[in-house]
């Protein structure tokens, strides 16, 4: 369910910078809390309030499924939606002040530009812009009301933002930072991990020995029959009788009715599994039944089928070196574990500037690889985020990069090579320059707004509305 939820979240408020601008309120308590009594506040901007049915209205036109605020509430979910109502009042106080407004004219002009309405001739249809209210449970009064609400607050950034020209110089340094070559030496670190064949029964032992709570396997027995319409009704096609005999397998269960009473009144066979542990190869059924283990008895559906299942016993044990399986997973665990130690021994050396070119020498034996990195954006050899690292790193310095297969290197930045800069490339980055000048500028709104208003909350409010949901 939570998936659900950032789904929502990263559709619904992409874009609103001013958005994170109430978030520290939320979190961390700041504001004095409203006294018992004005139980219909949940907060306040300065002095308008924010009621609680604003609040409830907000959370029902986000249409966020009630089950997946539920499953959320320690997620905080409810503070995340009220710092998106908190954001958006902020952004209208501001719209307010600077007289910003959309007319219905330019309203009407961006429904009819919008492409979802237009036919293959770029015309305007009225019967595609009634279908997308349907099939989204809008008006077109709702709709409309998003749509101004959305275009006055661009039209506020913009204003906000208005006559960001960037000087030629920043321009031509974003250019040269992005397209400059880089020269580096790396060395291949799979070399120096310690090999899995080398680690012996007693470091097995050792290492389960410490991690003994982290390590615990769950082992399973349980139950579990298939049940599809032709074994339950002798036909080939799902129909009513089908769905109702499934409707009184849940309503079964709902009576712990005992598991072999049911498929034995169903006439259906039955399949019994003991000691079952996860695995990737295991069977897909019996790997979902242990998935929905917290559940112990219930019925889901899987494809073309039911299963309905019954766990018998749920135990956690040590694992056991004499299962080939077991022994096989501990070894890479400690092999993983190795790795990552010497990883950070490596990077906290170069942290604390232990890390010198002669133990880079040292390392290498002469068999160091060197590579030229083209731009930023050149990851034909190593992740893209590893790229943007030695980007921001000066000449001489080292650091651990990845590739895309997740094999880690140390890489010796050895140096940098200015590429010329000419009017076309000026031309080409002046758009981007001023989008980065610009969100500069907003990100020093956001400054302002957070000493502009006073956000108070009314925490005994907010814990009602969470109770609303338990």
């Amino acid at each position: 369910m939570i998936g659900s939820f950032r789904k929502f979240a990263k559709s619904r408020y992409a874009g609103i910078l001013v958005g994170i601008i109430i978030i520290p309120f939320v979190f961390w308590g700041m504001g004095s809390v409203f006294s018992s009594g004005n139980t219909n506040s949940i907060a306040k901007i300065n002095k308008e309030n924010i009621s609680t049915q604003d609040f409830i209205d907000h959370i029902n036109q986000s249409k966020i499924p009630t089950e997946t605020i539920r499953d959320n509430l320690d997620q905080n979910i409810i503070e995340e939606l009220l710092s998106g109502l908190i954001s958006t009042k902020l952004l209208n106080l501001e719209i307010n002040k600077f007289n910003i407004s959309i007319t219905q004219n330019t309203l009407l002009k961006k429904i009819k530009g919008n492409k979802n309405f237009l036919d293959e001739n770029g015309i305007f249809q009225r019967v595609k812009y009634e279908k997308f209210l349907l099939e989204n449970n809008l008006s077109a009064a709702q709709f409309e009301k998003r749509l101004k609400d959305r275009e006055e607050q661009k039209n506020l950034f913009d204003y906000i933002g208005a006559g960001t020209v960037s000087p030629r110089f920043l321009v031509k340094k974003l250019y040269e930072e992005e397209n400059k070559k880089l020269n580096i030496e790396f060395i291949d670190l799979n070399d120096f991990y310690s090999k899995k064949e080398d680690i012996s029964d007693v470091d097995m032992e050792k290492f389960i020995k410490e991690n003994e709570d982290l390590l615990k396997i769950d082992y399973l027995d349980f139950s579990y029959a298939k049940i599809t319409p032709q074994n339950l009704l002798g036909v080939d096609e799902f129909n009513q009788a089908f769905f109702d005999k499934i409707d009184q397998i849940e309503i079964d269960i709902s009576n712990d009715v005992n598991f072999k009473t049911i498929i034995n009144g169903l006439n259906i066979k039955s399949t019994t599994i003991k000691n079952f542990r996860f695995s990737e190869d295991k069977d897909q059924i019996e790997k979902k039944i242990f998935e929905l283990k917290n559940s112990p008895f219930d019925i889901f559906e899987n494809e073309n089928e039911y299963i309905l299942y019954k766990i018998n016993k749920s135990e956690e044990r040590t694992p056991d070196l004499s299962d080939t399986e077991t022994k096989a997973e501990i070894i890479q665990l400690i092999h993983q574990k190795n790795k990552f130690d010497y990883n950070k021994n490596l990077i906290d050396q170069i942290t604390n500037k232990n890390f010198t070119n002669e133990k880079f020498d040292e390392m290498s034996q002469n068999n160091i690889s060197t590579i030229t990195i083209n731009s930023v954006r050149d990851n034909k050899k190593f992740e893209i985020n590893a790229v943007k690292l030695l980007y921001s790193l000066p000449e001489k310095s080292f650091t651990l990069i990845n590739d895309e297969q997740n094999n880690i290197y140390l890489a010796k930045i050895k140096k940098f090579e200015i590429v010329g800069f000419t009017e076309d490339n000026y031309n080409n980055n002046l758009g981007k320059q001023n989008s980065n000048t610009k969100q500069s500028i907003l990100r020093s709104y956001d400054i302002l707004l957070n000493d502009k208003y006073d956000v108070t909350l009314n925490q005994k409010t907010i814990q009602r509305v969470k109770n609303f949901y338990q």
